[in-house]
């Protein structure tokens, strides 16, 4: 690639900041630590329900700003899949979100030679904003799959809570892809995961996509598709296009043409968007903290969600029918904590300026 990695590299070394957003970025992709969300917020209200709608499916809004209603759960366990932190209540989607997992999971195994895959967060039952973590995941049509292959095993409720996340970067090195850890099994799980129609964008680390643009001798047509962005260096996240006729879904803008492998990611291997915020001018006023989000700030549909008559039992908004769901049951969470698959590091800068979603 010719955008100068190189210089990067060197200017990063004079400003020390290599090794501390490198471990920055392989803490498991945590989510910034997050006050509790006041009862009357769009995180609190959507956070507590804890069944879905009854009713036709429909995504409500924009990714980063909505809803959904008649969402089902993916099942905890299938021949290719497990489902991951199950105390989270977070394996809802769209019907179209949970069909093309389970589809993509048994593509894997014949063509990334993968043994299933793990899933991790799709949606609340009612989507909404998340109590932590995710500032998507909102409709029901993003989930993240992790980039560590499922075991022969069937997990416990338990180790499904304390399994470690795996990540892909080098903790010594800035925005490096760790070449013990990353195999071809994961670049083909990738472009597996790109090469669905109704795929509109995969999130990655802008280490994996750089590793992904020197590295991959496939067919390119679809590496458009992965994104570079903060954190997703132990998983990565999938998002679908609006189903065909769901008026109330807000599109997001196509993917630019072109495989992805040039200045926009070049960008990342520059300090701007690592940068600490600019310091105030002396003598002004600090800024004002962000407003809580209300769900009045939402598409004004978001509310009769809330209202909405539920149904019956988990068991019977399974995807599948009730015989799909597993009697796995969900390990007591401990103290509510930030979201380890969340879309930001933990630690290390978060640039005022940083871009809009890919």
């Amino acid at each position: 690639m010719a955008f100068g990695f190189a210089q990067a590299f060197r200017t990063f070394g004079k400003l020390a900041l290599a090794g501390a957003i490198g471990a920055s970025l392989a803490a498991g992709d945590v989510g910034a630590e997050q006050k509790a969300p006041s009862p009357g917020s769009a995180k609190g209200q959507f956070g507590a329900a804890s069944l879905p709608t009854q009713g036709p499916a429909q995504p409500i809004g924009f990714y980063a700003k909505g809803c959904m209603t008649g969402a089902v759960a993916l099942p905890t366990d299938g021949p290719t899949w497990q489902a991951m932190r199950l105390s989270r209540n977070r394996r809802w989607g769209n019907p179209a979100m949970i069909a093309l997992l389970e589809r993509f999971s048994q593509d894997a195994v014949g063509y990334a030679g993968w043994s299933g895959i793990l899933v991790g967060d799709i949606a609340q039952p009612r989507g909404g904003p998340m109590l932590n973590g995710h500032s998507s995941h909102q409709i029901g049509l993003d989930a993240d799959i992790w980039f560590t292959p499922m075991p022969a095993r069937h997990m416990t409720a338990k180790e499904r809570e304390d399994l470690p996340f795996t990540t892909m970067l080098q903790k010594d090195k800035f925005l490096t892809v760790d070449p013990k850890v990353w195999t071809q099994s994961r670049a083909r799980l990738l472009m597996l995961a790109a090469s669905y129609p109704e795929v509109e964008r995969i999130f990655v680390n802008p280490a994996i996509k750089k590793k992904m643009c020197d590295t991959w001798t496939g067919d390119r047509t679809n590496l458009g598709k992965l994104r570079p962005i903060y954190g997703h260096d132990s998983h990565f996240h999938i998002r679908i296009k609006c189903p065909p006729g769901a008026a109330g879904c807000t599109p997001q803008a196509p993917v630019a043409a072109g495989d992805g492998c040039d200045k926009s990611l070049a960008y990342w291997f520059t300090p701007a968007p690592w940068a600490p915020p600019k310091p105030p001018k002396p003598g002004a006023k600090p800024p004002k903290p962000p407003r809580e989000m209300m769900v009045s700030d939402l598409p004004k549909a978001c509310a009769a969600v809330l209202d909405a008559a539920s149904v019956a039992s988990m068991q019977a908004a399974t995807y599948g029918g009730s015989s799909a769901a597993s009697a796995l049951t969900a390990a007591p969470a401990a103290e509510p904590a930030a979201d380890d698959e969340g879309d930001l590091p933990d630690v290390g800068p978060v640039p005022n300026d940083k871009p809009a979603i890919q």
